[in-house]
């Protein structure tokens, strides 16, 4: 097939590389310097709508992949398929699991899918009232979350009544995320291990993909501020095929019979963010409308399958029959971020060492970098993700730290005990 990804990150990258190893012939925009030495990349941004459209036509292809989650929300989906073009991404209908938390809680409400305990507020006095009804129960501690998509910074965890408050006040006063926290979401706090599962879906049927943990503090042991990933491992240590089957039946069941019964079709993924209770039971924290970043790297590099029959299937209403196949192996991927990433990344850093990174059980996934002349440089938060194989996860993880000790760009930021967990840490719902 002809190919349409969408997006210029690790994601991206780790998606493109796949097909064009499934022997697809692949079109990104806009792509990134990784990308382009495995694709066609076109200087058509994610946001640009009209020249997302027109390139496809222009292209002939026969299949588009959005990665990120802002062209969702704003409706590429339905634009392209008003067009004739199969696309792997739900609507904007659809796409509110993510663009909106409380389309998504309320959703949940309605369907009877497991979640903490929440009120939807449009005011300051109604957040107030709320954080004091919620906080109560749990001794101070609440979640206040933006309503609207915040670059993933809309979250915060309180641990006091006057933090909440505060919070809230930013984010609906001050407008501290724009339009986004106009609304807010105030949450009774979950503890339990966090765990992301991404399942494909044509809006009948879905097929859960291998699990990934993910390593969102920039420190080691979990400390420092959150980012949107440092790491992840596949598959999670820690998680059970009993889990995944309970996940299955009591979190995608009824959200597939959800969407049916609100007649939302949705193709595309559900990437479910959970929190696994004490007693084992998962809780969903909230979904994402596309693959995750940077799951989906450690994920592609042990997709077994032709990932372009799966997403073909999907956009198409029809998944194939059977399941994926996966690679045994154990993948691990590292997360190399800038200087003063994440409140203030710098960009424009020499990069050097990725040639010397020469085997095939190591790929490294550009997601900041781009082009300035002869020299690769720093462009974003993260980085590279450096991604390796191993026949378990000891393996993976030594491939994975040999590669990124041949790779060097100033003020290089990455944890050092990426899948070093021997079970999963007991977290809150961030």
């Amino acid at each position: 097939m002809r190919v349409l990804v969408v997006g210029g990150g690790g994601r991206e990258h780790a998606l493109v590389w796949r097909l064009a190893r499934a022997g697809h012939e692949v079109v990104a925009a806009p792509g990134n310097p990784g990308i382009a030495a495995v694709a066609d990349c076109v200087a058509v941004g994610a946001g640009d709508l009209d020249g997302l459209e027109q390139l496809a036509r222009e292209r002939a292809v026969d299949l588009v992949v959005v990665g990120p989650e802002a062209p969702l929300v704003a409706g590429l989906a339905d634009r392209l398929r008003a067009t004739g073009v199969a696309v792997f991404g739900p609507s904007a209908k659809g796409a509110q699991l993510e663009g909106s938390k409380s389309f998504s809680k309320l959703f949940f409400q309605r369907h009877g899918i497991r979640t903490a305990e929440f009120a939807v507020c449009d005011s300051v006095a109604e957040a107030d009232a709320a954080i004091g009804r919620l906080s109560g129960r749990m001794g101070g501690d609440v979640v206040v979350k933006a309503d609207g998509l915040a670059a993933g910074k809309g979250v915060v965890v309180c641990s006091t009544t006057d933090e909440a408050r505060a919070t809230a006040r930013r984010m609906i006063d001050e407008r501290a995320f724009g339009d986004a926290g106009a609304r807010v979401i105030v949450e009774r706090v979950l503890i339990g291990q966090e765990l992301s599962v991404m399942a494909l879906t044509d809006g009948r049927r879905y097929e859960i993909l291998a699990q990934a943990e993910d390593h969102k503090p920039i420190f080691d042991g979990d400390k420092g501020p959150n980012t949107g990933g440092m790491g992840t491992v596949s598959p999670a240590p820690w998680a059970s095929a009993e889990l995944i089957e309970r996940a299955a039946r009591e979190i995608f069941d009824p959200t597939l019979a959800g969407l049916r019964d609100d007649g939302i079709d949705y193709r595309g993924v559900l990437y479910a963010g959970l929190m696994v209770a004490p007693d084992g039971a998962p809780w969903l924290l909230e979904y994402n409308c596309r693959f995750g970043d940077p799951e989906t790297q450690p994920v592609m590099r042990r997709f077994a399958s032709d990932p372009g029959e799966w997403l073909a299937g999907a956009a198409a209403g029809r998944l194939p029959d059977g399941h994926i196949e996966w690679d045994p192996r154990t993948a691990v991927c590292v997360v190399l971020a800038a200087e003063g990433y994440p409140a203030s990344p710098n960009k424009g850093d020499e990069i050097t060492g990725i040639d010397a990174v020469d085997s095939d059980d190591v790929v490294v996934f550009h997601a900041g970098t781009q082009r300035r002349g002869d020299q690769l440089v720093t462009s974003g938060g993260r980085v590279l993700g450096v991604t390796a194989m191993g026949t378990g996860l000891d393996e993976a993880r030594a491939r994975a730290y040999s590669a990124v000790e041949r790779i060097r760009f100033r003020g290089m930021q990455y944890r050092r005990d990426i899948g070093g967990r021997p079970t999963a840490s007991t977290r809150t719902n961030e």
